[in-house]
């Protein structure tokens, strides 16, 4: 919804939207995500208005999709859900379930008068594509702001393009929503996906995590790459 449309409230010195739906998709976020993973989403909610407020290309996006998409996009981070959760997948990588899970919230809790394939879609791809900087921010604004929030959080202000987050600005929001040892809990959730499901972790940045950390992890054979190098239809149907 465009920005003349949606209540705001100030959280950490930024607007943002202040919807029901949003409120609780906080809900639904807290209870399906662990201490330090609940603070990050709340600090990539928060990051995203700040920075992207900032971009003139980005002015006119979707509020609160962007609200949304933020808020839910770790739902697939498996550490933190409660036992036998519906949301962690035996078979799907953690930014589909997350984006699976977003959707099926929607179509939930949102007025379908309001959430049209196209807003609903705007969501999921925001969700699914958020660890791919080389997609996510050549696609619609909505995706862009959501990623700018998630990656200003891991990166930290002097990695943020173009001056457009503070250091103040960002200590300023941490000490409301403090880290609580991100990094350790990243890396925890990457190495249990390795070791859970390595399926799903061969041909992204997951897998990174389990060559470096996870013994008798190994994705030798399992590439994309080697997919396609051992393909003999050339031969077969020349």
């Amino acid at each position: 919804m465009a920005k003349s449309t949606l209540s705001t409230r100030v959280v950490a010195g930024v607007t943002v939207p202040d919807t029901s739906l949003i409120t609780s998709a906080l809900a639904f976020a807290r209870e399906n995500s662990s201490d330090a993973t609940y603070n990050h989403i709340v600090r990539s909610f928060l990051l995203g208005f700040l920075i992207s407020d900032k971009v003139p290309t980005l002015a006119d996006r979707d509020r609160e999709a962007h609200a949304i998409a933020a808020i839910l996009h770790d739902l697939g981070f498996p550490i933190g859900h409660p036992p036998h959760s519906q949301i962690i997948s035996d078979d799907k990588r953690f930014e589909v379930d997350g984006a699976n899970a977003a959707r099926s919230f929607v179509h939930k809790e949102g007025k379908a008068e309001d959430w049209d394939k196209h807003r609903v879609q705007l969501v999921w791809d925001a969700i699914a594509l958020h660890t791919i900087g080389s997609v996510v921010f050549e696609k619609e604004a909505e995706c862009q702001a959501t990623s700018y929030g998630i990656w200003a959080d891991f990166q930290g202000p002097d990695r943020v393009p173009n001056n457009l987050l503070t250091h103040e600005e960002y200590k300023r929001i941490c000490e409301e929503f403090p880290r609580l040892g991100l990094m350790k809990a990243l890396k925890d959730n990457m190495c249990h996906l390795c070791v859970t499901k390595p399926a799903t972790t061969y041909d992204n940045t997951v897998g990174e995590w389990g060559d470096r950390y996870v013994d008798e992890y190994s994705r030798k054979g399992k590439l994309t790459q080697d997919l396609l190098e051992t393909c003999d239809l050339d031969e077969k149907y020349p």
